[in-house]
C-alpha cells in the first residue's frame, strides 16, 4: 500500500443532549476485534488515560499563570495509534508513558465504543488516515487502525497546499467549526511527511440543572477584577471535600453520566499537584449535598501547545531521534515523530458545556462552614469525564475567565 510521513489525531469533545455515535463513522470499529473483552477492559484503558493525562496536565500547566485545556483522551489515542505502529525501544517507551503493554491494545477500541454508547449526549467519532502519494506502509498497520479506530485512508500529496486545506476543512466539519486549522500547526504542506492520522470527536451536553441567565451578573474573580458569573441556589449537586481543595461534580443530561467536576482549592493555600489518583479519590467520596449558592464564571477559551518536550521529559524519547526511532511496523521508511500539536476550545455558559480538542502528530522520512456554598471566585481546574469508565475526556484549569 502506497502512503507517506506526517500523522495527525484530531480530537474534538463538545457536551450537550442527543445521539451517540459509535466511533468511527457509524461504527466502522470492529465488534468481533473487541467481542470478547470484559466489562472492565474499558474502565482499566480510562484510568490508564488519566493517569497519563495528568502526567501531561502538570508537565504543560505546572508553574503557570495562564489558561490551560487539554484533552487526555485526544492526545492518549493518537498516541496509541503511533504505538500500534512501532517496535523496539520506541514502542516500549510509548507504552510505558500511555499505561499500557500491548503495543496493540484493543481495549482502548472497547471504551471509545462504551464512550459512544449513550443517548444522554451527543457524542460522534471521526477517524482518517490521510497517505503521501507512492509511499509504502505495511498493510497489516493500516488494517489494524481500519478495524480498531475505524480509520479511512486517503492518498494525497501532503507536500502540496491543496492538503492543507483539505485537512483545515475536515478538522473544522468535524469540531462544528471550532478549531478550523491544524495543517500548519503540523508543517503541512510538506513534502517529507508520509502519513496523517485525524481522529475528530465531537461531544455535546446540556447542563442537567441548567442557570437562569438572568442570574447572570459580574462578580469579582482573584486576579482579573470582575467577570459574567453565574448563580445557582439551593440545589444539590455530588460534592466533596478533600485536603487542601473541594470538588463540585455539575452533571450533563438526564442521566447525568458525563459531567464537569470543579476542583476549587482552599483559600490562601497554595494548590497541590493533582495526579489521578487523588482526582479519583476525590470522585469515588462525592455524595449529594445542597449548595445553597453555587457561583461559576461563564468562560470561553482557546488553548494550544507544541507537546515534545513534555513528552520528552515524560520518556519518550526516541520516537522524537531520527537515528532511535523504531517505527518498522507501520513503514519500511523508518519515520520519526517530529512534531506533536494540541489544540483546545472550550465554551461554558448558562446551558452547558461546549469543547474541542485537535492532537496532532507529523512524523518525518530522514507530543464551608454554616451556610454550604461553592464560588467559583478564584484560579480552578476542571475535568469532563464518564461515570461509567471513568475516563476524563477533558482536563483544565482557568486562570483567566476573560481570555
Amino acid at each position: 500500500m502506497a502512503l507517506a510521513t506526517t500523522v495527525v489525531l484530531l480530537l474534538a469533545v463538545v457536551a450537550g443532549c442527543g445521539s451517540g455515535d459509535v466511533p468511527g463513522d457509524a461504527g466502522r470499529i470492529d465488534a468481533e476485534l473487541v467481542a470478547d473483552l470484559a466489562p472492565g477492559d474499558a474502565r482499566a484503558v480510562g484510568e490508564a488515560v488519566n493517569t497519563f493525562g495528568f502526567e501531561l496536565f502538570n508537565e504543560v500547566a505546572g508553574g503557570t499563570r495562564e489558561n490551560t485545556v487539554t484533552s487526555p483522551l485526544s492526545m492518549s489515542v493518537l498516541l496509541a495509534m503511533l504505538l500500534a505502529g512501532a517496535g523496539g525501544e520506541t514502542s516500549a517507551e510509548i507504552g510505558k508513558v500511555l499505561h499500557l503493554q500491548n503495543p496493540r491494545d484493543v481495549r482502548v477500541s472497547a471504551l471509545l465504543r462504551e464512550l459512544a454508547d449513550t443517548d444522554d449526549v451527543t457524542l460522534a467519532v471521526a477517524n482518517s488516515l490521510w497517505a503521501d502519494e507512492g509511499r509504502p506502509f505495511e498493510k497489516d498497520y493500516l488494517d489494524f487502525l481500519e478495524r480498531a479506530f475505524g480509520a479511512t485512508l486517503d492518498e494525497r500529496d501532503l507536500g502540496s497546499p491543496d492538503v492543507v486545506k483539505e485537512i483545515d476543512k475536515w478538522a473544522s466539519d468535524n469540531t462544528e467549526g471550532r478549531i478550523d486549522r491544524i495543517a500548519e500547526d503540523l508543517g503541512l504542506p510538506n513534502a517529507d511527511a508520509v502519513l496523517v492520522l485525524l481522529n475528530a470527536v465531537y461531544f455535546l451536553g446540556d447542563w442537567k440543572t441548567q442557570f437562569d441567565p438572568a442570574n447572570t451578573r459580574p462578580a469579582p474573580f482573584t486576579g482579573v477584577g470582575d467577570v459574567p458569573t453565574m448563580h445557582l441556589s439551593g440545589e444539590k449537586f455530588g460534592y466533596a471535600e478533600r485536603d487542601g481543595f473541594r470538588m463540585l461534580r455539575l452533571p450533563y443530561g438526564e442521566d447525568g453520566r458525563y459531567g464537569m467536576e470543579i476542583m476549587l482549592p482552599d483559600e490562601n493555600v497554595p494548590p497541590k499537584e493533582m495526579t489521578a489518583a487523588s482526582w479519583r479519590a476525590a470522585v469515588d467520596s462525592l455524595t449529594e449535598e445542597t449548595i445553597d449558592e453555587l457561583t461559576l464564571p461563564k468562560f470561553e477559551l482557546r488553548w494550544k501547545a507544541e507537546l515534545v518536550e513534555p513528552l520528552r521529559r515524560l520518556g519518550i524519547t526516541a520516537a522524537f531521534d531520527p537515528a532511535k526511532a523504531d517505527f518498522h511496523p507501520m513503514s519500511p521508511q523508518a519515520p520519526w515523530l517530529s512534531a506533536v500539536v494540541q489544540k483546545t476550545y472550550i465554551r461554558v455558559d448558562e446551558k452547558g458545556t461546549e469543547a474541542a480538542a485537535v492532537s496532532g502528530g507529523t512524523m518525518a522520512t530522514s507530543a464551608l462552614v454554616g451556610q454550604r456554598e461553592f464560588r467559583v471566585d478564584r484560579p480552578f481546574t476542571f475535568t469532563i469525564s464518564d461515570t461509567r469508565t471513568g475516563t476524563i475526556l477533558f482536563l483544565g484549569s482557568v486562570t483567566d475567565p476573560r481570555s
